[in-house]
């Protein structure tokens, strides 16, 4: 019996050094074994056996622009049928071991270096933010959690209910897992039932009120699954992907008397050679835009689509005028309250949710973690060290505020380390802002502003989630777990404004008012949305209004992120995007 177990043990041993072996030196020539059709933008020929006109040009059915978490199923599925060029401005996640394993999963946000994974940038509000530059997108930097929309949701966005629930477990079985509950996130699974926030749904996909295990995208050995898995269910011959491919704009027909007609697209190589991609010459042909809420509406912008006064004052030409390209732009704000432990802890990201009628999520996370062989990263903004203040907005660049933030940061409380987070937010915000150009540089960030707090009822449900939060912390579940003396909601929150880290300046009176300490600490969780939204700048069914063979398909066109995390909705709408083209183009030849 010993024998057997010390086999089994052995045996264990070795699939993890396997596991851990092909995630790094191994995992290039795995990833160019499994998707052999992906290469860099400075391999791209002008012909190609895709070629459908008469000369030797290659064009071709679709040309999808950001390989993010919309952007890789949608391919995967059009590639059944129809020739795709997928284009991302990023690199491969498969070799990088920032992005593939939990343990790492703050080093990659840290990351600010200009080939990252992660792409940093400060809202006009003061919130330090990030968006993915890579390929699977915002996949590859989150924190893993997975849920589905409710059907409330699906029935206001207007979309098929039956073909959602055939969309959703095409991407589970791929890469969602159920997790293995860290300590932490048990027992804060049972303080929330203990305060009420009932019942007890236990692991599900769905979302409903009371207590629940959601899915993720780490497996049990904390190893990140992300959206670039689903290009292994494309046809390889049918689909082209090219990382380091920066798009530049769409290109447009604008002849006289008709709507402007995507073409194709201009986009930049790693090493800086301009190319451009063509469609084929069928009416149904398309560019689709899957860059997100922020690259999207940039893009489009850059490409002539938007409010007129604002191409004008960067002197880009203007295609089509659209006064609501990059307006109603919201992120989900965030407060967090800290949790200190004289032990370390399990590191845990987001597992167990409290899904409240009042209108916010409770949620958790603990711990800190990096595996000795993740990428040595340069912090840059959050660097005390080096700043680069340029990145900081006009507003908050004040020589007292960025040496208050660098403060902040030497000052860290050794415990944040150790401890963890009670996570409040918002749900449905009804504030919103607006992006902005600030050049025509595609690789720099826009402006934006999310305006949080700007509507009084969302501060007002912030200030009930901190309620709630410091009810969990307090109750006796929680203390029995933390070993520490049951804290007052004042020591709570002083330790919290200490541990946050945003551009605002703090106040005297943070621990005393609840709204100030809301206002104060807001952070986010990366679920901005909108931009694009559907009525305004795309129909029903995602098509830009005003155009010709141009579709979006991603959160820009979301009026609410949906759930408590968008990324399996958004996954979903790339499936289901898919196959609702080619059933539209074959009917049932199309096989999906």
């Amino acid at each position: 019996m010993a024998a057997f177990v010390g086999a089994v043990k052995l045996f264990i041993s070795l699939v993890l050094w396997l596991n851990t072996l092909s995630s790094i030196q191994g995992a290039r020539d795995f990833y160019e074994f499994r998707y052999p059709f992906i290469k860099r933008a400075s391999s791209f020929s002008s012909t190609s056996s895709f070629s459908s006109s008469s000369n030797d040009e290659v064009t071709y059915d679709y040309i999808i622009v950001g390989g993010g978490t919309a952007g890789c199923p949608l391919a995967a599925t059009l590639s059944q049928n129809f020739s795709v060029l997928l284009l991302e401005r990023g690199g491969v996640p498969f070799s990088n071991a920032n992005v593939s394993f939990l343990r790492n999963f703050h080093i990659a946000l840290a990351d600010t270096s200009p080939t990252s994974a992660s792409q940093p940038f400060v809202s006009t509000d003061g919130v330090i933010n990030a968006r993915a530059r890579v390929l699977g997108g915002g996949t590859c930097i989150n924190a893993g959690f997975y849920t589905r929309a409710n059907s409330d949701f699906i029935r206001r966005v207007g979309w098929d209910a039956r073909l959602v629930n055939e969309s959703y477990p095409w991407v589970e079985k791929q890469i969602v897992h159920q997790p293995k509950l860290a300590p932490w996130q048990d027992a804060f699974k049972d303080s929330l039932l203990d305060v009420g926030v009932s019942p007890y749904n236990g692991f599900t996909y769905d979302h409903i009120y009371g207590t629940k295990v959601g899915g993720t995208i780490f497996d049990r050995f904390g190893r990140r699954h992300t959206a670039a898995e689903l290009l292994a269910s494309a046809k390889p011959k049918m689909l082209t992907v090219l990382v380091y491919a920066t798009v530049q704009k769409v290109l447009f027909d604008k002849s006289a008397g008709k709507r402007p007609k995507a073409m194709g697209v201009m986009f930049k190589d790693e090493n800086g050679n301009q190319h451009q991609a063509f469609l084929t010459n069928n009416r149904r042909s398309e560019v689709i835009l899957s860059c997100g809420a922020i690259g999207t509406p940039q893009l489009l912008m850059l490409s002539g689509i938007g409010p007129k006064a604002e191409l004008q004052r960067l002197n880009i030409s203007m295609v089509l005028h659209n006064e609501f390209v990059g307006k109603g732009m919201a992120d989900n704000p965030m407060n967090s309250v800290f949790v200190p432990m004289t032990r370390s802890v399990e590191q845990s990201l987001i597992q167990t949710v409290g899904i409240t009628k009042m209108g916010v999520y409770i949620e958790a996370s603990s711990g800190f973690g990096q595996s000795q062989d993740s990428i040595h990263c340069h912090h840059g903004l959050l660097s005390a060290e080096i700043g680069q203040l340029s990145t900081v907005p006009p507003k908050q660049r004040t020589r007292q505020a960025i040496e208050e933030f660098i403060k902040r940061k030497r000052d860290l409380p050794r415990e944040a380390f150790k401890g963890g987070f009670i996570l409040e937010k918002i749900a449905m915000p009804l504030s919103t802002g607006h992006l902005n150009l600030i050049n025509t540089n595609i690789e720099n960030n826009p402006s934006v502003t999310f305006n949080y707090f700007g509507h009084p009822r969302d501060l007002r449900r912030c200030v009930n989630g901190i309620r709630m939060a410091a009810k969990v912390i307090q109750s006796d579940r929680f203390t029995n777990f933390t070993k520490c003396d049951k804290p007052t909601v004042e020591k709570l929150l002083n330790m919290s404004v200490q541990a946050n880290i945003n551009l605002i300046p703090k106040h005297t009176n943070d621990t005393k008012s609840l709204e100030q300490f809301c206002k104060d600490t807001v952070i986010t969780i990366w679920h901005y949305h909108g931009g694009c939204h559907v009525g305004k700048v795309v129909d029903p069914n995602h098509k830009v209004l005003g155009t010709r063979r141009l579709r979006i398909v991603d959160g820009s066109t979301f009026s609410e992120s949906p759930g408590t995390n968008p990324q399996g909705t958004v996954l979903m709408m790339g499936r289901y995007t898919g196959v609702k083209i080619l059933r539209r183009r074959l009917g049932k030849a199309a096989g999906v």
